[in-house]
């Protein structure tokens, strides 16, 4: 009778513990999320390529909470059993809930190529990343996420309301029975060339860090004519100190001097540590992404390869819950992670890094 009783308890109490959970979930995404959003935007310093990227992320993540989460709320709350909304809306759910997990994926796997290009080629990444390339990357991305979310539309009964998930989504039956397994697979290659790109990353931060410091070699001077490999420098450091008098050393004849642009395009030390500082957040919100959704990859896997698998209620649910945690955890890591946009938030807008007026002195 004891146990009989846990039980009735136990399924009496679980409905009430996952819209607890749910709703906490997506209180806390749309706060960060549109927090975050409102930084992004309204702080002119932030207006740079990598924030543009985390903003449609942080966005998407918004947007899946306030589209998907309040319908599972209520098929768990109805306990029915069944989809109650009739099979359209159940359709464009399931189709909404593929598109945001494709979106991030696809968006994150991009994002680590920027981040390469920001370490390995910092000319070509500040010169051509700007806000419209940037742009045209976020479309590109919704593009391809659509691409993968939309076929599945016409295929009969493979996007459906899972009762065992409490949600509609794409229906992962046995490898023989649909084309789960390719719809799977191409989700686990995006993930693994995401980590492979931070790899290859790693390794080259690595590799140059203890590269060896130029060596200036000396100007050769003859009756205070120079010449060798360091005539350039020291013909032009003798013509600013004023030893120099008449025309132009010959040294310096044709030597165009390099623009304020041009010298920004260096990647220099403090430069190298913010993109570093940006890698190391980016990577964080890859892992989690990949640790969140890994439990339910795992079980999609079981059901694809495992005929007529039975997967324990209680991981299914917590599977489910946790990629339901990832839309609210992105703003989070970014201000642990960030310290510029720690700074940004303490500080009205317009104020990053300006030093605080002194009061005046009695």
């Amino acid at each position: 009778t004891f146990n009989t009783s846990g039980e009735v308890m136990g399924q009496a109490c679980a409905p009430g513990l996952k819209l607890a959970t749910l709703g906490l979930i997506l209180c806390v995404s749309l706060a960060g999320n549109v927090l975050f959003a409102w930084l992004i935007l309204k702080d002119r310093q932030l207006h740079r390529a990598p924030y543009y990227l985390l903003l449609d992320l942080c966005l998407a993540d918004g947007l899946r909470s306030l589209a998907c989460f309040p319908f599972v709320m209520l098929s768990v709350r109805s306990g029915a059993g069944a989809w109650p909304h009739g099979p359209l809306s159940c359709k464009v759910l399931a189709f909404l809930a593929v598109l945001f997990c494709f979106h991030a994926a696809f968006l994150l796997f991009c994002v680590g190529v920027t981040r390469y290009m920001a370490i390995a080629h910092h000319r070509f990444y500040a010169k051509r990343l700007t806000g419209w390339t940037c742009l045209a990357v976020v479309c590109m991305v919704w593009t391809l996420s659509m691409a993968m979310a939309f076929p599945p539309v016409f295929d009969v009964g493979t996007y459906k309301f899972i009762r065992e998930e409490e949600q509609c989504i794409f229906e992962h039956r046995y490898v023989k029975a649909n084309d789960t397994l390719g719809f799977m697979l191409m989700l686990a290659a995006v993930i693994a060339a995401t980590h492979l790109v931070y790899g290859k990353l790693l390794f080259f931060i690595h590799g140059h860090r203890k590269m060896k410091p130029a060596q200036l070699v000396p100007a050769i001077s003859q009756n205070w004519t120079f010449h060798g490999p360091g005539a350039t420098g020291q013909a032009a450091a003798n013509w600013t100190a004023g030893f120099g008098r008449g025309p132009t050393p010959p040294t310096l004849v044709g030597i165009r001097q390099a623009t304020h642009s041009q010298i920004k395009r260096l990647l220099v030390l403090e430069e190298f540590k913010m993109e570093k500082r940006l890698c190391k957040m980016f990577y964080m919100i890859t892992l989690l992404f990949l640790l969140l959704w890994s439990p339910y990859i795992v079980a999609c896997y079981l059901r694809v390869f495992i005929k007529a698998s039975t997967i324990p209620q209680v991981y299914l649910t917590a599977s489910v819950w946790m990629t339901f945690a990832q839309a609210g955890v992105n703003p989070f890591l970014c201000f642990i992670f960030n310290k510029e946009l720690r700074v940004c938030l303490r500080l009205p807008a317009g104020t990053l890094f300006r030093p605080s007026p002194q009061p005046p002195t009695p």
